[in-house]
This record gives structure tokens, C-alpha cells and sequence, in this order.
């Protein structure tokens, strides 16, 4: 009898630790397990040394003096976390307004289908993401809208996971992807239809750069939307406790100093582009977007127990759970900064490229 009583109380305990660490699992139904965590592009034995590396250079932010560095940063920025957001985030590495009603994931494809639409493209247009990250948006886009998507994302690592994601998804006669530099497009002047980005031209040190490769790559009278990171209107430079918030945010997502949302519209104009529409999405009646972030704090100690156990032994590369760690406290950021409102990763600019060229 207490052969059996030990064998029961063995099994009930891993049938838990089964349920809490691989049915619960992560945010969002997976496109990645746990046991295949990697460092992208980066060789598991040189995933910590990188991570120190992006962490040294992103320390100060506001700092950076050699901003042609930046993009190969960012590419390891995205090495060290694309499959810790598929796992634990889901295919769009973004936020979106809480819709009552709607699940995260389907909130999150109103979102993506709403920036489609403001850019008022018909079926079999060819329009571009700019910065597509492993191609969550792309995909919702291209099955609402029916045009042919094609991304662009400095990452090597990131291409080849769109391109999986596109197939399995029976999408890939609509989305393309293509490894590059959106500060450096490698696309013809007027050649797509329209373009969009969500929550990725933040990663550019200067904003006027990537908007002028879109504005060349667009057809006359074609729209292009963005959402993006910004401060708001409540953030106060001399506040210390804003500081902190925003330098965090910018320390844990790769970004070369956060711009505000003044600097928006007026460097779209200085480009060429007609401001259409300019509007915070995150301001009410929308609901927070940073409720997924409070939610998510129960899931993210149970991810990051596994993947300290990973770590240890030997099947996540040392340096993963520094990298969960400071996702995590760039999360605490992230809410601190939509509690206090001084923070928005949905300030949306719809533009439109001139039929005719400007003669200013």
C-alpha cells in the first residue's frame, strides 16, 4: 500500500508539473516550444556574450554616438528574443487597444486588419510591411485584404520563420519576405501599392531616414500608415520617474531614443508625404493595451522557472534567462508607462505620397 500511495503521489506530480509547464503554456497557443528556444542566428555559446554586448550598448540610449551601429544591434536585439516572443507572446511582436469580448489574439487582428484598411487596397495590390518581424501581421493582412504582402526585416533568422509561418498558414503565394534594411530598401522607386508598419520604425536612429525610403518606394497618390512609439503630451523631461520609465523601455526594445509624438507628423512632411490622419489609438474610449502585460505575470514566472531548468541543463543556451529577465522588466516599464500615460505604442499617422512631385 505505501508503494502505491509513493507511485500515486509521484504521478500526480508529474501530471502537474506536465499541465503547469507544457498544457498551461505560454500567452499564446504556440508557434514555438519551450525546448526550442534558440538565440536565432546567434550559436548558443556566444548567445550570453551577445546579450552583454546589446546590453552595454543600449545602456544609455540617448547616448549613442555611433548611430550606424544601431541596425546591426537591433539585428541582435531580435537573435536574442524572436523565439522568447513567439513562445511567450504569440506571431505579432506588438500591442493593441483590449477590445471587450474579444480574445488578445483577435483584438490584436482588428488591430493589424484596421491599418490595412486606412491604406485602402483592393486584391492583388502589392504593398509593403515594413518591418514584418516573423510575419504575424503580414498574414492577417494578406488573408483580409487579399493583396500581395511583402516584409522586410534586417533579421535572417526572422525571415526564415515568416517563411515557415506563411506556409504552414497556406499563405505564401501572397506573403514574400526579404532580408534588409529598411533605411536602405533594396526596392525600385514607385513599386508597391501602399505600405504600413506596425511598432517598428521605432528601431530607426532617425526617423526622416525610413520614412524617405517609403515615401520613394510607394506609387504616386499611394497611402502609407505606421503606428509607433512615441511620448505623449504628459511626459515631462524633468521628472525623474519618467525618465527612468522611458529609458527602460528603450534599454529593453533596441530603441536609439524614443521620439515624441510632436516629431510625427512633422517628419513625414519633411519627406514629401501629406498628413492625412494623425491619432493616439490607445487613447479612450479604447481600452489599455498594457493589460495583457499585468495579466501576463503568473505566465511569466512559470516561463521563466522553465527556462531557468533549460538552461541548467543544457537544452536553452546560457544567456536565455538574462534575456527573459530583462524582457520582463522592460514589461514592469512598458506598464508604468501606459499607467502613467506617458507612454504609446500606437500613435498612428496615416499619409499620402503626392500624385504630383512638391516644388518646395
Amino acid at each position: 500500500m505505501d508503494s502505491f500511495a509513493i507511485f500515486c503521489t509521484g504521478a500526480l506530480i508529474a501530471c502537474g508539473l506536465y499541465w503547469f509547464l507544457c498544457i498551461l503554456g505560454p500567452a499564446e497557443q504556440k508557434g514555438k516550444r519551450a525546448v526550442d528556444l534558440s538565440g536565432g542566428s546567434i550559436s548558443a555559446e556566444k548567445v550570453q556574450d551577445n546579450y552583454k554586448q546589446y546590453w552595454s550598448f543600449f545602456r544609455r540610449p540617448k547616448e549613442i554616438e555611433t548611430a550606424e551601429k544601431v541596425p546591426d544591434f537591433v539585428d541582435t536585439f531580435y537573435n536574442l528574443v524572436t523565439d522568447i516572443y513567439e513562445w511567450g507572446w504569440g506571431q505579432s511582436f506588438h500591442f493593441s487597444p483590449s477590445v471587450p469580448g474579444k480574445s488578445h489574439r483577435d483584438a490584436t487582428r482588428l488591430h493589424e486588419e484596421m491599418a490595412v484598411d486606412l491604406i485602402d487596397v483592393k486584391p492583388g495590390d502589392r504593398i509593403l510591411d515594413v518591418g514584418c518581424g516573423v510575419g504575424g501581421p503580414m498574414r492577417a493582412i494578406a488573408a483580409h485584404s487579399r493583396a500581395i504582402v511583402v516584409g522586410i526585416t534586417i533579421n535572417e533568422y526572422q525571415v526564415n520563420r515568416a517563411r515557415l509561418h506563411n506556409k504552414k498558414a497556406g499563405l505564401d503565394s501572397l506573403c514574400e519576405v526579404v532580408c534588409g534594411n529598411f533605411l536602405e530598401m533594396p526596392f525600385p522607386d514607385n513599386s508597391f501599392d501602399g505600405a504600413y508598419s506596425i511598432e517598428a520604425t521605432c528601431h530607426a536612429p532617425k526617423l526622416e531616414e525610413v520614412y524617405a525610403e517609403v515615401f520613394r518606394v510607394l506609387k504616386p497618390g499611394s497611402l502609407y500608415v505606421s503606428y509607433e512609439w512615441v511620448t505623449t503630451d504628459k511626459y515631462k523631461a524633468n521628472d525623474a520617474e519618467h525618465v527612468e520609465i522611458i529609458q527602460g523601455i528603450e534599454r529593453g526594445d533596441a530603441l536609439p531614443g524614443l521620439r515624441s509624438h510632436t516629431d510625427i507628423a512633422e517628419t513625414a512632411r519633411k519627406v514629401g508625404f501629406e498628413v492625412v490622419k494623425e491619432k493616439d489609438l490607445a487613447k479612450p474610449p479604447a481600452l489599455p493595451w498594457w493589460t495583457r502585460l499585468k495579466m501576463g505575470r503568473i505566465a511569466y514566472w512559470r516561463n521563466h522557472i522553465l527556462i531557468t531548468i533549460l538552461a541548467a541543463l543544457g537544452i536553452a543556451p546560457k544567456g536565455t534567462v538574462d534575456v527573459h529577465e530583462m524582457l520582463f522588466r522592460t514589461a514592469d516599464y512598458l506598464t508604468k508607462g501606459g499607467d502613467t500615460g506617458i507612454f504609446t505604442p500606437m500613435h498612428m499617422i496615416l499619409c499620402r505620397k503626392p500624385e504630383t512631385p512638391s516644388n518646395s
